[in-house]
């Protein structure tokens, strides 16, 4: 084999990675604008909505609230960005914004709007489908899927120290490091234990759960009042959860 042969495969091949790294390059590329124009679009939506938004009503009031506060986060996030993955930090914290606004509207009597695309944080949590009230410590802890006075908290679903905390609205915001009702942390887990155990929290949604939902229902008792708790009744199979 020649020299000139072996040159010329040599310049073939670094022509051929050369081409390869710049292709890749341009597709890293376009994936980082796609990623940054997406949660940009979710940015200025969720920014509309709370601008021309304004309630009175308390519930609605606080949802609004927590939506200012996640444009807010996502606007820090986007300035901050340069991955595709902090791209889609920015982009859930838009569209858990637009998940308050939601729930704002509907307590205002409005129309929620179009469906959203799922928060990857509320993945396998359901949502809240019947009021419930425990106690602990003395105090009452409300729950459940509408607005009210006494429930004008919203939450979107997510997991709170590893357990799962469903979509709904709640009396106080028991998902926030410090408890509304200043019970403490060592309140705040029974408050969790009394609100989502057994029907879900310790055994873990989605990975063994129906298996093991009745047998630790019956052995659960907490000392609470779990406002008429049916252990068969919890979980419809389509992640919602009858408190």
């Amino acid at each position: 084999m020649s020299v000139l042969l072996i040159l010329g495969i040599v310049i073939i091949v670094l022509l051929v990675v050369l081409l390869a790294r710049r292709n890749q390059g341009a597709s890293e590329a376009t994936r980082l604008e796609d990623a940054r124009a997406d949660a940009q679009r979710w940015y200025e939506r969720l920014g509309g909505q709370v601008m021309n938004l304004h309630a009175d009503e308390p519930a609605a009031r606080q949802a609004l609230a927590d939506a200012s506060e996640r444009y807010n986060a996502a606007g820090g996030q986007l300035q901050q960005a340069k991955t595709t993955h902090q791209f889609s930090l920015a982009r859930e914290s838009a569209l858990e914004g637009l998940q308050y606004v939601r729930a704002a509207r509907v307590a205002m009597g409005l129309d929620p709007g179009p469906d959203l695309p799922p928060l990857a944080s509320a993945q396998g949590v359901g949502q809240l489908t019947q009021a419930r009230e425990v106690n602990v410590q003395g105090h009452s802890y409300r729950a459940g899927p509408q607005p009210g006075a006494d429930t004008p908290y919203y939450y979107p679903g997510g997991r709170v120290q590893g357990r799962p905390v469903p979509a709904g609205w709640y009396s106080t915001p028991v998902w926030k490091t410090a408890l509304g009702a200043g019970a403490g942390v060592l309140g705040g887990m029974l408050i969790f234990d009394a609100l989502f155990s057994p029907g879900f929290g310790d055994m873990g949604y989605g990975d063994g759960y129906q298996d093991g939902f009745q047998d630790a229902a019956g052995d659960f008792d907490g000392g609470n009042d779990l406002g008429g708790f049916d252990g068969g009744g919890g979980f419809d199979g389509g992640g919602d959860f009858d408190f």
